[in-house]
């Protein structure tokens, strides 16, 4: 196999590269790459993490030493106004170690409105996530490593964007599955259903199923103009 080769090492078998193998005759360009000092810096002081607590901290434990292995004083935390309970407990215990920012996902209070941004419940204002200034924000702050927890699919990738400093995932969010995205594939029952093509849910099916039910949707469901005296509604 050659540098030109596309990788699937996901349907690879025999994972030959743990033993040594250069599948890809790629070990010398990726080499150069940890010649860039913040890169080297970084994928040191995390293998140090991985050897030294390997299978005995749990996640949580594991970003808090290593953001003490990188020297970090003023960490950011990013998170979903869905998970705000479990933001708060985790404010807590980042604070022990360090000084802590945070930032909700609904700050500045945009409406999806003015950018045209198909809504959950259309029918009024709704205020949409902003992971553009949440990292804004924590860049203005000057954290030294940034958390994430929980953003929605999609903004998470915008959040790393945008912010000057490293992003590491804490918590990844799945509204159905208890927050474990795995449960998808660990579920016969649901690794099935989104396996068999024709009843997976699909960007299509699923526009036309809210355009369906937009107008039935919005009058009695909590949260709607009639319920919050026309305030923006924000969803998880």
């Amino acid at each position: 196999m050659n540098k030109t080769a596309t990788p699937h090492c996901a349907a690879c078998e025999s994972k030959a590269c743990a033993q040594g193998k250069d599948c890809f005759e790629t070990a010398e360009d990726h080499l150069k790459i940890y010649g860039d000092a913040r890169v080297a810096d970084l994928h040191r002081k995390a293998s140090t993490i991985e050897a030294r607590h390997y299978c005995k901290a749990p996640r949580l434990q594991e970003t808090i030493l290593f953001a003490e292995e990188l020297g970090c004083r003023r960490v950011g935390l990013a998170f979903c106004i869905g998970l705000s309970e479990e933001a708060k407990v985790i404010e807590r215990i980042l604070s022990e170690h360090f000084e802590v920012v945070s930032v909700c996902c609904k700050v500045s209070a945009i409406e999806k409105g003015g950018f045209g941004l198909e809504q959950i419940r259309p029918g009024g204002p709704e205020v949409m996530c902003n992971p553009a200034g949440q990292a804004a924000l924590l860049n203005q702050a000057g954290t030294e490593l940034n958390i994430v927890c929980g953003l929605c699919v999609g903004h998470d990738a915008i959040f790393g964007m945008i912010s000057n400093a490293p992003v590491t995932t804490l918590v990844v969010k799945d509204r159905v599955l208890a927050h474990n995205p795995l449960g998808a594939v660990y579920c016969g029952y649901v690794r099935r259903r989104l396996e068999s093509h024709g009843d997976a849910p699909t960007a299509s099916k699923t526009a036309r199923a809210q355009s369906a039910t937009a107008t039935t949707r919005t009058a009695a469901v909590p949260g709607s103009d009639s319920a919050t005296g026309n305030r923006p509604r924000h969803h998880v």
